[in-house]
């Protein structure tokens, strides 16, 4: 599935919720427990998203020429948005992800319900996940 079908997908989701905004905050807090447990080991230092007021961490891993993040955070509403992240990017090639254009945020109205400060955080987590996918890139036309 396409960046933009899942993208999609997010939209219409929380269209359903039609501009509610505790509906919208709850519903982006559930998405955020649905996200797979990060082993304890991974959540250091090196992981760490740098620019997010929230702690959040992120991993990437290649397999079979596609990428796929695990993340945590120590809030539930940032840990919603990097859940929302890794289900548009997970399984991509990193071109796909280097060269996608989020729009998402857009339509669901994000801004609403979130401030400056994790709209920093949210571009860096955007920024983190792009240069994993740069670095993947750049190490396979290495080896190739």
């Amino acid at each position: 599935m396409t960046t933009d079908k899942r993208q999609s997908e997010i939209a219409s989701e929380f269209s359903l919720l039609e501009g509610d905004l505790e509906m919208s905050v709850l519903y982006l807090m559930e998405l955020g427990q649905k996200l797979p447990p990060m082993p304890e080991e991974d959540k250091v230092e090196a992981n760490s998203v740098k620019g997010c007021q929230s702690k959040v961490w992120l991993t990437a891993e290649l397999k079979h020429e596609r990428l796929f993040f695990t993340a945590d955070s120590n809030t539930a509403i940032t840990k919603g948005l990097v859940s929302l992240l890794i289900r548009v990017f997970n399984g991509h090639l990193p071109e796909e992800i280097l060269t996608s254009e989020l729009y998402f945020m857009q339509k669901i109205g994000m801004d609403r319900f979130i401030g400056t400060q994790r709209s920093n955080g949210f571009a860096a987590m955007i920024k983190q996940m792009k240069i994993y996918a740069l670095a993947f890139k750049t190490k396979s036309k290495i080896q190739a």
